[in-house]
């Protein structure tokens, strides 16, 4: 038996082998080997690296990879996204250049990884540096006219910047840019800090701890100057036919000075303009008028104002002059004075309704709810108690509200 197995042992191994292949035929027929690029690029992870260097140049942050597998673990790597890994391995390295080579891990098997692009990443390590810089407030534009600002409080005033030792040796201080233009009111915010260099150009690459410098700048009016509502005196009617629909100025509040500040102060919460003749007017009016002010007082900037009257035809208008200003919302422990303590209040609708309207059906207020003390320009609130009834337009539009505490002395404006 066994001298028939020695002499016909190649036929034997032949049998297997052409077993193999038509079994291995058969596989390949039913899962066939597909060549393919992942559909989605792989993002390279980085292990390993010293905490004492950081990489201080651009490394690409995905990386494309094909692969060939049988279709059915195609199946298996499209339906989780994780199954791919790209790794740039950094253990044992220094300082200086280098070039690795990327580790393509994939979880599913049989897998051969046919190629990667790219699949060497060059870059450059460098030690880890910090300094520390004092911030330099940097302020422009002026506060609005008749207003000064305080001293800036900065917390905190230093700030840390680590990075790439080549990148910390550019930077030479850290920039807070402020912009006073037209600031009326104190300011209470947070501010990114800028790294600069000794052009004044901006470091890229840094860490700044802490990112933002909270800023108290506090502004307040100067003696002599003071913020006052504009009213728009109106007379004539338009012509039959037509209503009045809107009166706007524009700015609503202007600037007043005078060399003696308590002639400003007695001032009363608004300033008039010249008349504005509406008599037989049947289309909008676009015009700048000049103010009524006492002697002695004058207006900061531009000496007039822009008023503009919308003028349409009727359904109808009305004007309810002298409409009390109610106070809504006073804080507990506090007095209000108003000033004007009444408007005129121009309404709209169809004229059988405003045939019936009566002072009872309008309400005007102005809302003090969470107000502080001190000095305030408002827009007053109309309700009408008739539907179909619209308001159009408040004169004035701004009212002055001076808080003060409960019981405290206060002046009475000059009419």
């Amino acid at each position: 038996m066994l001298r028939w197995i020695s002499r016909n042992y190649r036929t034997f191994l032949w049998a297997f082998a052409l077993a193999i292949s038509v079994w291995i035929a058969a596989v390949t027929s039913a899962d066939p080997d597909e060549t393919r690029i992942l559909p989605n690029a792989v993002p390279i992870e980085i292990i390993g690296q010293d905490t004492g260097l950081v990489m201080s140049s651009d490394i690409p942050n995905i990386v494309e990879v094909t692969l060939r597998a049988p279709r059915s673990v195609w199946d298996e790597i499209e339906a989780d996204t994780q199954s791919v890994r790209a790794i740039l391995d950094l253990s044992g390295l220094s300082a200086g250049e280098h070039t690795q080579e990327l580790q393509i891990q994939v979880n599913a098997r049989p897998v051969q990884i046919v190629s990667t692009l790219p699949d060497l990443v060059t870059f450059m390590l460098e030690p880890l540096a910090a300094h520390t810089f004092n911030i330099d407030l940097n302020l422009s534009g002026q506060p609005a006219i008749g207003y000064q600002m305080g001293e800036p409080i900065l917390e905190p005033v230093q700030i840390v910047v680590s990075g790439a030792q080549s990148r910390v040796e550019k930077a030479t201080r850290a920039r807070l840019s402020l912009s006073l233009e037209g600031i009326r009111e104190d300011m209470d915010e947070s501010l990114p800090v800028e790294i600069l260099d000794d052009q004044g150009q901006p470091v890229d690459g840094l860490t700044v701890s802490p990112a933002s410098v909270h800023v108290t700048l506090p502004v307040s009016q100067q003696g002599g100057y003071r913020d006052m509502a504009v009213k728009v005196v109106v007379t004539g009617q338009v012509a039959s036919g037509y209503r009045l629909t809107n009166i706007s100025v524009f700015p609503p509040v202007i600037t007043v000075y005078a060399t003696d500040p308590e002639m400003v102060s007695n001032l009363p919460g608004v300033v008039e303009t010249q008349p504005i003749d509406l008599q037989n007017a049947d289309d909008d009016i676009t015009t700048r008028l000049a103010l009524n002010l006492p002697a002695g007082i004058s207006v900061v900037g531009e000496q007039t104002v822009l008023i503009q009257a919308g003028v349409s035809p009727i359904e109808s208008s009305l004007t309810l002059a002298g409409e009390k200003v109610e106070i809504v919302g006073l804080p507990s422990g506090m007095t209000a004075q108003i000033s004007p303590a009444i408007v005129d209040v121009i309404v709209s609708g169809p004229l059988p309704l405003l045939d019936t309207l009566t002072r009872q059906d309008v309400r005007v207020s102005v809302d003090l709810t969470g107000l502080a003390l001190g000095t305030h320009q408002l827009t007053p609130t109309v309700e009408i108690l008739i539907s179909d009834v619209v308001v159009e337009s408040i004169l004035p539009g701004t009212i002055e509200v001076i808080l003060t505490t409960l019981g405290a002395p206060t002046s009475t404006p000059t009419p």
